[in-house]
């Protein structure tokens, strides 16, 4: 479990950062909270669904039935497109006492040596990789703010209803998974909505339902990849060796989702 710790000049002017180990730390993630920004690279490759936190919804990206079916054995991400808050690690943006958003790392990732890369510069102002880090998490929290506030929405309109989504059903002798916890987009009675309801979903809200409803035609893609991790684990394959062909994760650091 990661153990975050607020940045400090202070403290951390002399100490280095690790880069993560490709995308290890999410290894037993079974879903993980998307940006209305990302739909539009999101629906090829992921059903969508939502999870309640706290009396609002969070629209995520389903990623496994027990683990995460996406990461490779060595940290490879298995699709062209990888989900914008997994890529900061290991920053992440944290609340202060004062309710003030604070850059927070892992401490796991922190270094004395000269290994990694400087977390500040020689005047003591954040180095350009961490705040290249800063900027795409605070333009991914401004953007978080907008999807829940999108999710709201479709909450007041009664759309969204609990979800038993069942992995592993497309492949021969395999078991069934329930996932348990997600909702799904109500579609009759989305159709069935007044003019004067329906308006009130005009772009974001509407493009956040049918980007999920659309989404679920990944399913058998889904249950593929879940077999296909069972199947890896149980006869201790190795990693495809053309898997940089097949999937190119989007490792960058870039808010630009169009």
């Amino acid at each position: 479990m990661p153990q975050w710790i607020a940045l400090s000049r202070s403290e951390h002017s002399s100490q280095h950062v690790l880069p993560r180990d490709g995308y290890h730390h999410s290894a037993k993630q079974r879903v993980v909270p998307v940006l209305l920004a990302e739909l539009n690279k999101l629906i090829p490759h992921y059903v969508l669904g939502f999870i309640r936190q706290g009396e609002g919804y969070t629209p995520v990206a389903v990623l496994g039935a027990q683990s995460n079916a996406y990461l490779a054995p060595d940290g490879r991400w298995f699709s062209p497109y990888v989900p914008a808050q997994l890529r900061g690690y290991p920053f992440a943006l944290a609340k202060a006492d004062n309710d003030q958003q604070v850059l927070a790392i892992d401490t796991a990732h922190l270094v004395n040596g000269p290994d990694g890369k400087p977390l500040f510069d020689e005047q003591g102002e954040l180095s350009e990789h961490t705040r290249k880090v800063h900027d795409f998490l605070a333009q991914c929290e401004k953007n978080r703010l907008a999807t829940q506030q999108t999710a709201d929405v479709l909450t007041k309109h009664k759309l969204l209803v609990p979800w038993e989504l069942v992995i592993g059903t497309d492949a021969e002798g395999s078991t069934p998974v329930k996932l348990d916890g997600l909702y799904r987009v109500d579609e009759q009675v989305l159709n069935a909505l007044e003019p004067e309801s329906l308006a009130e979903l005009c772009g974001g809200p509407l493009a956040l339902a049918y980007a999920h409803l659309f989404s679920t035609a990944q399913h058998k893609a889904l249950s593929d990849r879940v077999q296909f991790q069972a199947k890896c684990a149980e006869q201790g394959s190795d990693v495809p060796s053309n898997l940089d062909d097949v999937f190119v994760g989007d490792d960058d650091l870039e808010f630009d989702f169009s």
